[in-house]
């Protein structure tokens, strides 16, 4: 597990406190995508780690980085999000 992306989400939902219910419902939704997705993740990057084969090690390993990338896009989109509710 990485403590940089789960501290990220963690002060995303605290600053979602503050907000409308509208911000909040939009930040508790990408804080659950976010750490599913995170999960997912992780459960690549340990597949890869216990495949035998290099091949299909490096395609746990990419599919690992592509969530990641996801993750990094639910981000993006929900600060955008955020900004455009009331």
């Amino acid at each position: 597990m990485r403590p940089v992306p789960l501290a990220a989400a963690a002060l995303l939902a605290v600053s979602a406190c503050h907000a409308s219910p509208e911000k909040r419902a939009v930040a508790d939704n990408a804080a659950a995508i976010e750490s599913s997705l995170e999960n997912q993740a992780d459960a690549m990057e340990a597949a890869a780690d216990n495949a035998a084969d290099r091949n299909a090690a490096a395609a746990y390993q990419d599919a690992a980085d592509a969530l990641e990338d996801a993750k990094g896009n639910v981000a993006d989109d929900a600060r955008a999000a955020k900004g455009n509710v009331q």
